[in-house]
């Protein structure tokens, strides 16, 4: 794939096997400079619950539909972060869960069976659109 940087500089990335770019991930090119993976924000629906087991029972039903979820740690016991989905919200609101509308990068688990790649087979992908020039070297 063909990416052009905020400062303006082509790149090819090619990879024999698909790799999970994460936000803040330096790749370093052929000359020897560095570019930064910078991820889009996105619209998401940040969860959270009363409970830790409340909070379990929500991602329980979530990876059922297997919804692509990225779990965030806390000192309350955690946060769910999804894609934006107004049926999917009113289904967790039903569960007893919070959600809250956010615009942030988004970076869900890989699942058991993404062989490491980070990626799931059920056509998720991730947008890497903001990718800069990085002088380090």
């Amino acid at each position: 794939m063909v990416f052009d940087t905020v400062g303006g500089r082509r790149i090819l990335l090619d990879e024999r096997r698909p790799i999970h770019l994460r936000d803040g991930a330096v790749l370093r090119l052929a000359d020897g400079t560095g570019v930064l993976v910078e991820a889009e924000p996105e619209q998401l629906h940040e969860i959270h619950a009363h409970s830790t087991a409340d909070l379990v029972r929500i991602a329980w039903h979530l990876g059922n539909r297997h919804l692509p979820t990225q779990l965030l740690p806390d000192k309350d016991g955690g946060t769910i972060r999804i894609r934006h989905d107004h049926v999917i919200a009113a289904m967790v609101e039903g569960l007893g869960g919070h959600v809250h509308a956010i615009s942030a990068p988004f970076d869900p688990e890989g699942g058991a069976y993404a062989e490491g790649t980070g990626d799931h087979h059920h056509g998720h992908h991730h947008h890497h659109d903001g990718v800069h020039d990085h002088a380090d070297g």
